[in-house]
C-alpha cells in the first residue's frame, strides 16, 4: 500500500496551542456572544459536562468548533477573535484530519480491510474539534475536569498540552499520560470497535483537575455522517467469529449514548448482541 505523509507541522502544533490559550484568556465580554447552553448548536462556548442520566457537572470550559472537509466556508462560523484564530484552525485541522484519515487507512492494511474502508460516509461527518480549557481548581479532589468516558467517533487526534491531566483505564487502574510536544495521543472510539467487531477497543479516559495551573487541549474529533450505518465489517465475521454489535445509524448511537452516558460497560450493554 502507498503510504502518503499528510503530517501536522510542529509549527502549526503550537500555533493552535498558542490561539487556543489565548481565546480563553480573552475578556469574558468578548467570549460571551458565543457561548451557548443548546446541545445542537455545531459552534459554541459552554462550561462544564451534564449527561442527563446523572446531572453531573465538572470542572472545564469548551469551545466546540465543526469543520467542513476541506474547511471553506464553516470557517466564518468560528470566533473572530482572537484574530488569527480562523486562520490558525484552518492550518491545523486539515493536516490533523489527513493524519487520522492515513492511519485509518494503516489499521485497515493490518486487519485485513481493503485500504479505503473508512473513506466516504463512515467519516463524511463534519470534523469537530474540542477546545477544552481547564481553570485552575481550588479543590481538585472534589471534581474532575471530565469523567470516564469512551469517545463517540471513529478516531481522535488529541493535542494534549504541556500540563499533565489525561488518564486512560489500564487493567482496573489510572494511568497518567504525560505530555510529549508536537505529538498527538490518539483514542479509538466506539465506532471504530464497532466497525472492527469488537478487534479494536474504545479506550476509556478521563480528564483530571490542577489546583496551580490551567491547563488547554485539543482533541479533533473524527465522524461519521449522522445517517451512515455502522456495523462489524463482513470481513471481520464469519464462522467462528459472529458479529458482536448490532448496526446502527450514527444518529441512532447518538441519541443513545446521551441517554445511556459514556461508560465503556452502558455503550457496550446498549449496543452488544
Amino acid at each position: 500500500m502507498q503510504v502518503v505523509n499528510h503530517g501536522v507541522s510542529a509549527e502549526a502544533m503550537r500555533d493552535m496551542e498558542a490561539v487556543s490559550e489565548e481565546f480563553f484568556r480573552l475578556p469574558a465580554a468578548d467570549k460571551a456572544p458565543f457561548y451557548s447552553e443548546d446541545t445542537g448548536k455545531p459552534n459554541r462556548l459552554f462550561s462544564s459536562t451534564t449527561y442527563e442520566i446523572g446531572g453531573e457537572s465538572y470542572w472545564r470550559d469548551c469551545l466546540r468548533l465543526a469543520c467542513g472537509s476541506p474547511v471553506g466556508d464553516t470557517k466564518n462560523d468560528w470566533p473572530d477573535k482572537p484574530q488569527k484564530l480562523r486562520e490558525v484552525v484552518e492550518k491545523f485541522v486539515e493536516p490533523t484530519r489527513g493524519v487520522g484519515m492515513e492511519l485509518l487507512r494503516l489499521l485497515c492494511e493490518g486487519m485485513g480491510l481493503r485500504p479505503d474502508y473508512f473513506e466516504g460516509d463512515l467519516t463524511g461527518g463534519d470534523v469537530i474539534i474540542n477546545v477544552n480549557h481547564y481553570p485552575p481548581c481550588p479543590d481538585p479532589g472534589l471534581t474532575l475536569g471530565l469523567p470516564p468516558h469512551c469517545d463517540r467517533n471513529l478516531i481522535t487526534l488529541l493535542l494534549q498540552g504541556a500540563v499533565q491531566g489525561l488518564q486512560v483505564s489500564y487493567k482496573g487502574n489510572w494511568i497518567n499520560v504525560e505530555p510529549v510536544s508536537n505529538a498527538f495521543v490518539v483514542n479509538f472510539g466506539h465506532q471504530l470497535e464497532i466497525a472492527t467487531n469488537g478487534l479494536l477497543k474504545s479506550i476509556e479516559h478521563r480528564a483530571m483537575t490542577n489546583a496551580a495551573v490551567a491547563r488547554t487541549s485539543v482533541a479533533t474529533f473524527i465522524l461519521p455522517a449522522a445517517d451512515s450505518l455502522i456495523g462489524p465489517a463482513e470481513e471481520l465475521v464469519g464462522e467462528g467469529n459472529a458479529p458482536r454489535y448490532r448496526s446502527v445509524t450514527f444518529d441512532e448511537f447518538m441519541r443513545v449514548y446521551k441517554t445511556v452516558g459514556a461508560r465503556r460497560e452502558n455503550v457496550e450493554k446498549a449496543f452488544r448482541l
